[in-house]
């Protein structure tokens, strides 16, 4: 039996370029270096308006267009900018302060390592164009640091509508056939899944598959459902039947199960999946259809199609940028080479999910709650009145049960700290634990940026002792597994704003051994509590100092 509350999405917002240019392409395998673009056909003083154009990674391509920015945008001056291979983004060479800044390399000849090897002059006016495509600033940064260039750029950085674009497309009762590869982080994935995204394709899928019946034009756009990262999910636990009925399961919550062609579990980082889905997208698309990927921000959908361009055996000119960093992919960008004949590939920006709390975290405080490594469960066993905390960003409170005690294993980055106690002093935690022990956030201040601590009630069921039941999963961070058997009702805290849901178990074994009251052991704790020793010491040591210096005056 579950009880909850309706949940509540925030919309992105879009800010659609204003003036557009056509302009020629320059191919990637051209000899002519950047400077040399031939001149635009018609007058370049007139504007022109114009749809969405895709960025293709080879050199055939037909879409011989280039965007010139206005001044308020992301470009300056009279800078011409095509789009980045590894993010989408329209790259200009004006002002490194602004999106899509890049640099060309200078050109060298094949023999220049050679060259350089055995101290002979390098020959610099040599026409030979590097093999590699030429990426912006922030993708050459995040794929050789981990980092972007500039923190301060992020910000400006263009929002994606995917209804205004993509939407459109799959809405066409014409055109080539449509496949949308929707891909779900598994370990977070109730806050990864791109909720308001399904529900627009299924307006689409109905209205087509009706006109269809009729004898119209109808394009019914298929979905296939990628759960990736499941090398993340502890492999003891994980029955791929069971997952894809899950799976299945959760996508009825959204009225959507009839409407899933196919559900793939996959690994980009051990390949495993990766074949049978690249079938699985080539039979749906035909020889001439689009493939759409499309899910959350850090998904992973850029990681998985270079996976599918690794297996397919084609020939990919450029490979996307992968990283951490959310919202790595900035615009539509088309990949070729995976697909067979005429099938095209596209990778779309990551969806932002303004109800994940890992939106809202800084960079060194994402590295705790990301999840690197398998999931290992941490597990509970209390009774009504004990709370347990998820470091400073999630408590779930027992506040009555109809059992002595019940069973909380926790499924979350091994780097979060824990602590069980009563629920009675917790709510002493947020000043004297918060941004110390329990981290993140990593400061008092942080604290308070991250806004409101409130709270929401459900009341949960189970029938067995030995499995988790309900899972109470927080979008972007993790979930408690609850195993009983009777009823209890929970009192859940976190930041207002963020999606908390009620689902079933995903995964329905705990561990072994009990956690113990009080915190766990874990670095983020023994720094906190080494910090605390050396400010307790040094205190004593100036009290002290304080109180010799008094007693030497009074002598």
């Amino acid at each position: 039996m579950l009880t909850w509350t309706a949940r509540k999405l925030s919309t992105c917002s879009f800010r659609p370029s204003k003036h557009l240019k056509l302009l020629y392409f320059a191919h990637s395998d051209s000899k002519k270096p950047y400077k040399d673009l031939p001149k635009p056909s018609q007058n370049p003083n007139t504007i022109f308006t114009s749809s969405l154009r895709f960025y293709s990674s080879s050199s055939s391509s037909n879409f011989p267009i280039l965007k010139e920015t206005t001044n308020n945008g992301a470009a300056g001056g009279s800078s011409l900018s095509c789009l980045c291979p590894g993010c989408g983004v329209s790259m200009q060479d004006a002002d490194p302060k602004l999106p899509g800044f890049f640099t060309k390399p200078s050109p060298k000849n094949p023999s220049y390592r050679a060259h350089h090897l055995h101290g002979i002059p390098v020959n610099v006016e040599s026409d030979e164009e590097p093999k590699k495509p030429v990426v912006c600033a922030r993708c050459h940064s995040l794929r050789h640091y981990g980092k972007v260039k500039c923190a301060e750029v992020e910000r400006l950085l263009p929002s994606f509508d995917f209804d205004r674009t993509v939407g459109r497309r799959l809405a066409s009762a014409s055109g080539s056939r449509s496949v949308v590869m929707m891909v779900v982080d598994s370990t977070d994935f109730d806050g990864s899944f791109p909720w308001r995204v399904m529900r627009s394709l299924l307006g689409s899928i109905q209205e087509h598959r009706m006109d269809w019946t009729e004898g119209k034009p109808g394009n019914v756009p298929r979905v296939v459902m990628v759960a990736s990262k499941i090398d993340l999910l502890p492999t003891e636990a994980l029955s791929p039947t069971g997952m894809e009925h899950w799976v299945r399961r959760r996508a009825r919550e959204a009225a959507a199960d009839g409407e899933i062609s196919a559900v793939h579990l996959v690994s980009s980082l051990k390949n495993w999946g990766i074949k049978n889905l690249l079938n699985e997208l080539v039979e749906l698309a035909g020889a001439r259809g689009h493939v759409y990927a499309v899910g959350a921000q850090n998904a992973g959908k850029s990681t998985l199609i270079n996976s599918l361009g690794k297996v397919s055996g084609g020939k990919v000119v450029s490979e996307l940028t992968e990283a951490v960093v959310p919202g790595t992919t900035l615009g539509i960008v088309r990949v070729d080479g995976v697909l067979p004949g005429q099938a095209k590939l596209f990778d779309t920006p990551g969806i932002l999910q303004p109800h994940q709390l890992m939106m809202r975290l800084t960079s060194e405080e994402q590295k705790l709650v990301r999840i690197g490594k398998e999931l290992k469960p941490r597990t509970y066993r209390v009774g009504a009145g004990h709370s347990v905390h998820i470091a400073g960003l999630m408590r779930l409170d027992v506040e009555e049960a109809s059992v002595d005690s019940i069973y909380l294993t926790v499924w979350a980055s091994p780097h979060l700290p824990l602590h069980m106690g009563k629920t009675e002093n917790a709510c002493t935690m947020i000043e004297t634990h918060f941004g110390r022990q329990l981290k993140p956030p990593n400061s008092q201040k942080r604290v308070e940026e991250l806004g409101k601590w409130v709270r929401k009630e459900c009341t949960v069921s189970g029938n067995s002792w030995k499995v988790s039941s309900v899972d109470v999963a927080a979008a972007g961070l993790g979930w408690f597994a609850v195993g009983l058997k009777g009823m209890v009702r929970l009192g859940v805290w976190t930041y207002e704003g963020v999606d908390v849901v009620l689902r079933d178990s995903l995964l329905p074994h705990r561990a072994r051994h009990f956690e113990e009251t009080g915190f766990t052991v874990s670095k983020v704790v023994s720094q906190a509590d080494k910090a605390l020793n050396q400010l307790q010491l040094h205190q004593v040591e100036k009290k002290k100092s304080e109180c010799e210096k008094l007693l030497s005056a009074t002598i």
